[in-house]
């Protein structure tokens, strides 16, 4: 394919857009629901640094300026979302989780323009392996990022706590980044590599989405359903306990009559003991002194 600047920046800034906009609906998601459960710490943990490794290597390609970009963008955002990990799931406080965002940013920054100054000598000298390390590295990374949010999915049977949406667009950013590939005077193998990794990877997120959240929508109706026939159940025996409780009442009835029975026979008692008492004392008296 012909190269052509004006298609490759504009489907690189597409790229790039869609990469900067595609981390807000989860963090949004995040913000709302106050809860990131589902949502693997690691998985934006890396991908936070993968970005710091692509962007030593988009820069030292001298890639065009969307796509130097978006690395950046997509790590910052990445690493804001791994802040809210910190503040809602491992029950940090705000301040200190502001503080490992803060930090995280800075140590990525201070490693990745060492990294620029370190190995872009020996690429001018014609030595580009040490580049080429670094995007192989970020795609590894993208694709290793992906496996503790496999196995959150696998835990829960579900597609939880990660918003379908940022999938979708983090997969479109990826497919409009690889085109604007396509445009460039020399196509750039790693860097398509990294982008359709993305692609395929997400779209496992979203195919798992599609398959297992009808199955765990329906497990929960029928549990629900369940539920309420248990319910139903114990109303009917809750119904049927009167007649138990009429019967208690008829002991209890019976058993107050006959303690009503037992305190009227006793007075007779009490007046026998009474004249033996009296005819006692007559006798008293009747006796010499």
């Amino acid at each position: 394919m012909p190269a052509n600047a004006a298609a490759e920046n504009a489907l690189g800034t597409i790229g790039t857009v869609c990469w900067t906009v595609q981390l807000i609906p989860q963090i949004w998601k995040s913000w709302r629901t106050k809860s990131t459960e589902g949502l693997s710490e690691w998985l934006v943990l890396i991908w936070g640094f993968s970005g710091v490794t692509m962007g030593v290597y988009v820069i030292i390609e001298d890639l065009n300026i969307p796509l130097i970009l978006q690395p950046h963008l997509f790590g910052a955002l990445s690493y804001l979302s791994w802040a809210q990990c910190q503040h809602y799931e491992r029950k940090r406080t705000r301040t200190v989780s502001v503080a490992m965002y803060a930090a995280v940013l800075v140590l990525s920054a201070g490693f990745e323009v060492g990294m620029i100054f370190a190995v872009k000598p020996a690429y001018n000298s014609g030595n580009t392996r040490p580049v080429q390390f670094f995007g192989i590295f970020s795609s590894v990374l993208i694709a290793l990022a992906l496996l503790p949010q496999y196995w959150e999915i696998y835990k829960h049977k579900e597609v939880v706590g990660i918003s379908v949406m940022f999938m979708f667009v983090d997969m479109l950013g990826g497919v409009f980044s690889d085109l604007s590939l396509a445009f460039k005077t020399q196509f750039d193998v790693i860097a398509a590599i990294t982008y359709s990794l993305v692609v395929v990877m997400d779209g496992v997120v979203l195919i798992c989405a599609m398959i297992l959240n009808p199955r765990a929508r329906r497990r929960r109706k029928r549990l629900e359903e369940s539920l309420g026939s248990d319910d139903t159940a114990v109303d009917g025996h809750a119904s049927s306990s009167p007649v138990c409780h009429g019967s208690s009442l008829h002991l209890g009835r019976v058993e107050r009559r006959s303690q009503h029975d037992g305190s009227e026979s006793a007075p007779p008692q009490d007046h026998t003991k009474a004249r033996e008492n009296d005819g006692k004392e007559r006798d008293i008296e009747k006796s010499p002194s």
